[in-house]
């Protein structure tokens, strides 16, 4: 169901699509007043219709007889008859960009009535509603209402012929001549209804070609501040999370010397996060180089892990196989292992083991963190667990957190090793 648009968005676009003016005055002006053109049109078909009406024959062909006067009432009735046929059809005209079709048949109408009359002749009816039927439905329907009314005005033409009604030359005048108005008409309609369907798909498609513009510069500003996000998340998360549990270290020991090392830890760690803040802040500002989707240099797990140790966490690392894999996934591991550390050492503060394990295979990379101190439910509606899905999902990888065996908890990543960033696809969802 799409959304209705405001006329404040069509002004806001044709603006931007730079329309250029109708050329001339008089076409301009009957661009902003349709019905004005519709009713003088209506008139002008209604005073050259009209003429034809009191043409009614008094006599049969080949009859040189006077009318008698009972005859007089019955070719009175078929004047009005034929005049209100003819207002009718005329006043169709006014709504002919709306009911293109029922104009077109009360013309063929007025066309059949003209038969009835004592000289050959004909109006601009079938002109003006062929015109209007290729313009304002299509060039098909236009060709077959054409075809489908000269044949039916021909039928009944030649069959009051065979009636002693009206003569042949008659007949045969009526149908050529509404025949080539019709033909005009149609033609003229087809040429002008081709040309402006093809410059309003045109202008509706480049208006579309502005709606795809405007959103994807709105995905591109929110897959940014998702990517920001979630940098600046790993970066104040594991920092603060390490700088407190040093500095309640500290205040905690009664030896001077451990508090000094803890101290230094902390400043040393403040100092690392204010680093990679700066380079972040750096990148944001600059103006004639790309944004890079990583940092240069990413935390390497080694480094997490011994913030931690420092810290007082009992943390352990094991890599195995060969450390072959693309930058990205490079940095995908990093910040998945700098973040399950964070939630372990955050969530996890009575752990007594907290191990992680990178194994590099030839096709994949499997990262397990594993903790046995988490007690009770672990919420998952933060940003951390939800950053994590998005990073193993731009590489496409999968991420999976959840209970495992023994009471604890574990945080597992499957990653390719030789996968390329990919925006364009959709994020895989976290599964527990």
């Amino acid at each position: 169901m799409t959304s209705p648009r405001s006329r404040s968005d069509s002004i806001r676009e044709d603006e931007e699509l730079r329309l250029p003016r109708t050329p001339g005055m008089i076409r301009r002006f009957w661009a902003r007043h349709p019905i004005v053109a519709d009713v003088l049109i209506a008139l002008l078909c209604l005073a050259l219709s009209l003429v034809p009406a009191g043409m009614i024959a008094p006599f049969a062909p080949g009859d040189t007889s006077a009318p008698t006067t009972d005859a007089a009432p019955a070719l009175v009735f078929q004047s009005v008859s034929i005049s209100i046929v003819v207002i009718g059809a005329c006043a169709l005209l006014v709504r002919r960009r709306q009911w293109p079709v029922a104009a077109f048949v009360a013309a063929v109408a007025v066309s059949v009535s003209y038969l009835f009359v004592s000289v050959p002749t004909g109006g601009p009816l079938l002109l003006v509603t062929s015109y209007s039927l290729a313009v304002y439905r299509s060039s098909r329907a236009c060709w077959r209402g054409l075809a489908i009314a000269i044949a039916a005005l021909a039928i009944i033409a030649f069959a009051l012929e065979r009636g002693g009604v009206i003569t042949f030359q008659t007949a045969a005048n009526a149908v050529i001549g509404e025949l080539m108005l019709g033909l005009i008409g149609a033609l003229i309609g087809v040429n002008v209804g081709g040309r402006r369907r093809y410059i309003e798909a045109v202008i509706d498609r480049s208006r579309q070609l502005l709606v795809e513009r405007d959103q994807q510069a709105q995905l591109a500003a929110a897959g940014e501040r998702a990517r920001i996000a979630r940098e600046m998340h790993d970066i104040v998360s594991h920092s603060l999370t390490v700088i407190v549990a040093l500095s309640e270290g500290a205040a905690a020991t009664p030896d001077h010397e451990r508090a000094r090392r803890a101290a230094t830890a902390s400043a040393t760690t403040a100092r690392s996060a204010l680093t990679e803040m700066r380079a972040m802040l750096g990148v944001l500002r600059s103006d004639d180089s790309p944004l890079p989707l990583a940092p240069l240099e990413p935390v390497q797990p080694h480094d997490t892990v011994a913030s931690a140790q420092r810290a007082g966490y009992p943390v352990t690392l094991a890599v195995s196989g060969k450390a072959d894999v693309s930058p990205a996934v490079a940095h995908a591991i990093a910040r998945i292992v700098q973040e399950g550390v964070t939630n372990a050492m955050r969530h996890a503060p009575a752990a007594t083991a907290i191990s992680v394990g990178v194994d590099h295979t030839p096709d994949t990379v499997i990262i397990e963190i594993l903790n046995d101190g988490v007690a009770g439910t672990v919420g998952t509606g933060g940003f951390g667990l939800r950053g994590l899905a998005e990073r193993a999902a731009h590489v496409r990888g999968r991420l999976h957190s959840g209970p495992a065996a023994g009471g604890r908890w574990s945080l597992r990543a499957d990653l390719p090793s030789g996968a390329h960033p990919d925006d364009a696809g959709q994020p895989v969802k976290e599964t527990k």
